[in-house]
């Protein structure tokens, strides 16, 4: 039994409007730490972020923190800080009525997980399953609440999420009782400082690449629903246009699998990063995105070899998101409904704040939380490209033939199309493409001369590789 966070949510038709992105930003960092304040300041420029929403707080230096440091150290005087600042206004009966920020962005050095503390006593964690009678939580997601921290919400086990779901983003406000937090961190400062720079890049020119999903193949059982998100975000992803690789076996991709050119990716259920990711270097593409579901995903963030989160974003990932403890499974992140939203034009942090079923809980969310890489309209964005003769373009092209094939196109019709773009015969991307739809056509000396010739335009590494591949088959 999970319990509720004993808040009706109120669908407010008058949202309080956000003059623009960074506005709605407030960020912390620790002023213990040089490091946390610059990736701070870095962050404030690059978003524009007002001077009077930055805010440092003497924390420990530590990925862990205690539950009474968090309260004393953390918690309470942030509040203090949102009240006084009016960025937080709270009427008589201390609920909270207006928000001029909706996004809580922490920095380097901030700590990721509140530590279990065994002398808290609550009478409401009695009810829960013994495996959910647990007071640590990761610090986001205990954030994420703090529009609420005037109902004396208990701390044991996880809060239902009254946002998860929800498809209007009007609604994503702290006035709803949640408020968006993320963290930019990672393995080593220039990482976590860096996140915002390659969300910037990819909202200016697009997220393109390739889609991967990694299911086991299970029909049946409690952990079916892993794979029913899954198969829900690969769905989402293909009807949006993005050349998708959707593994329905057992095991996770094999080493010497060429995921090429990833933009999005999603999996599960290796304790430690494995497989291709495991290479000296990942085809991340710029705004990269990706995500692996497990238990213990994000123990560390300081690790390139432990765990996921760490390792996938040392590799170049630009957004991802684990969890700091044992969440059991219907406590992570519901990956469908993140995908989904994303596609969308969500933000990152919109995207992650309703596809998370539970608060309070062990999530954390590690990225530029006003990441936007959808924003841009798919005709405008291929036309901007076109007359930038940006090489991107080639991706947007190949998403065109993506959707005319899933609106029922032949691989013939697309054959054509291609034939009649500008430049088919420069692109190792449409033409190992061209190849495919050959092939499918059932005119396999055709795809032959396309694979061969898609060796010659430069493919990437690991295209290169699959490439090879199909020429043996």
């Amino acid at each position: 039994m999970i319990r509720f966070a004993g808040l009706i949510l109120a669908l407010l038709s008058a949202v309080q409007a956000l003059a623009g992105p960074g506005d709605s930003v407030l960020l912390l960092y620790n002023s213990a730490s040089p490091t946390s304040k610059d990736i701070a300041q870095h962050y404030a420029e690059r978003r524009h972020v007002p001077e009077n929403q930055i805010l440092g707080l003497t924390l420990p230096i530590s990925e862990n923190i205690s539950r009474a440091d968090y309260r004393d150290k953390l918690e309470l005087p942030l509040l203090k800080f949102l009240e006084r600042s009016q960025l937080f206004t709270f009427n008589s009966s201390n609920r909270l009525i207006a928000a001029k920020i909706r996004y809580l962005t922490l920095c380097y050095d901030v700590p990721l997980r509140i530590l279990e503390d065994p002398n808290l006593v609550e009478i409401q964690g009695t009810n829960l399953a013994p495996q959910l009678r647990r007071n640590g939580a990761a610090v986001d997601s205990e954030l994420s609440l703090l529009p609420l921290h005037y109902e004396k919400l208990p701390l044991i086990g996880p809060l239902r999420n009254p946002l998860y779901q929800i498809t209007n983003t009007a609604y994503i406000n702290p006035i709803n009782g949640v408020l968006i937090v993320a963290r930019l961190d990672g393995p080593t400062p220039a990482i976590a400082r860096a996140l915002v720079d390659k969300a910037l890049e990819a909202e200016t020119n697009g997220l393109w690449g390739r889609a991967y999903f990694d299911l086991r193949g299970l029909t049946n059982g409690d952990y079916k629903l892993g794979d029913d998100w899954l198969r829900t975000a690969a769905n989402a992803a293909k009807r949006y246009g993005f050349e998708t690789v959707e593994d329905e076996k057992e095991p996770t991709f094999a080493t010497n699998f060429p995921m090429s050119q990833i933009a999005l990716y999603a999996g599960w259920y290796d304790g430690n990063v494995s497989g291709p990711f495991t290479r000296s270097t990942v085809e991340f593409m710029p705004g990269a995105i990706a995500y692996h579901l497990h238990s213990f995903s994000a123990a560390t963030l300081r690790s390139i070899t432990q765990n996921w989160c760490g390792p996938l974003l040392a590799k170049g990932v630009t957004a991802t998101m684990g969890c700091v403890d044992e969440p059991l499974l219907q406590g992570t992140p519901d990956i469908g409904v993140f995908f989904t939203a994303l596609l969308h034009s969500y933000t990152f942090g919109e995207a992650a704040c309703v596809a998370q079923p539970v608060l309070s809980w062990q999530t954390t969310v590690i990225g530029d939380p006003l990441y936007q890489p959808f924003q841009n309209h798919p005709r405008e964005l291929h036309e901007q490209l076109l007359g930038q003769k940006n090489k991107l373009v080639e991706w947007s092209v190949l998403r065109v033939v993506n959707l005319n094939l899933g609106l029922g196109r032949t691989p013939k019709e697309e054959i054509e199309y291609l034939s009649q773009e500008p430049n088919p015969t420069s692109s190792a991307v449409l033409t190992e493409k061209l190849g495919d739809l050959y092939q499918t056509d059932g005119q396999p000396k055709l795809a032959r001369q396309s694979w061969q010739k898609a060796l010659k335009l430069n493919p990437s590494p690991l295209q290169k590789i699959r490439l090879n591949q199909s020429l043996k088959k």
